[in-house]
């Protein structure tokens, strides 16, 4: 099992991140990893990494073989690019999910299928439901169901790349729900489509900010 550190783990989600949103500007230098792991939108938590600490943690992925450095004929630039979907194993919706996980901790299911949705089309909270099943499920799995958050009955999820990242939210595991809860499947239903619909609004109107110039 690939076990990273939480530089290692912002890094890669950095990475994997601006693979699909970005490709124009792909493979990332130092400087856009540094950018994008400070980022204080789609972060938790924000974080201020110095070059020398991404320099570090993007090496440390090249050692574990989920990132290689491109190195340009004529430039002294290194830049970097991830190798989790060949190491990982893993589908576009899968990694997008995880990338996920890594840059924003513990989610529900609503949260990650409004987010990941930017980095790979997820049709449906199924679809969503069903990548997880996957991580999950796996010998070494990437990915476990954790307990609600407190006032909420809406299942979340956790990486497990890093169990060092976003510790305390993560530590508890989720209990098999009881006959009784069961029968609040509809309304979970519900609040998850909520929490998807004010996840998608959301990133609509970051983009509307940024077209403005705001």
């Amino acid at each position: 099992m690939i076990e990273l550190t939480p530089d290692e783990s912002r890094v890669l989600g950095v990475l994997m991140e601006k693979a699909a949103t970005t490709p124009e500007q792909y493979p990332l230098s130092l400087n856009a990893i540094a950018n994008g792991a400070n980022q204080k939108s789609n972060r938790d938590p924000v974080l201020s990494m110095t070059d020398d600490q991404v320099y570090v943690a993007a090496e440390g992925l090249r050692g574990k073989g989920l990132a290689v450095r491109v190195d340009t004929a004529g430039s002294r630039v290194h830049k970097y690019k991830h190798q989790a979907t060949e190491v990982l194993k893993v589908r576009a919706g899968e990694l997008a999910i995880l990338a996920e996980l890594l840059l924003r901790g513990p989610q529900t299911l609503g949260e990650l299928r409004g987010r990941a949705s930017r980095m790979s089309p997820i049709e449906s909270l199924d679809a969503a439901r069903n990548f997880l099943r996957a991580l999950n499920e796996r010998p070494e799995p990437l990915a476990k169901e954790i307990s609600p958050s407190p006032g909420s009955r809406a299942e979340r999820y956790a990486q497990l790349l890093c169990l060092e990242l976003h510790a305390a939210e993560a530590a508890t595991t989720v209990i098999e729900p009881s006959v009784e809860a069961a029968t609040d499947t509809t309304l979970v239903d519900r609040v998850e489509k909520l929490e998807a619909e004010v996840a998608r609004l959301r990133e609509e109107l970051l983009r509307l900010s940024r077209a403005l110039g705001e």
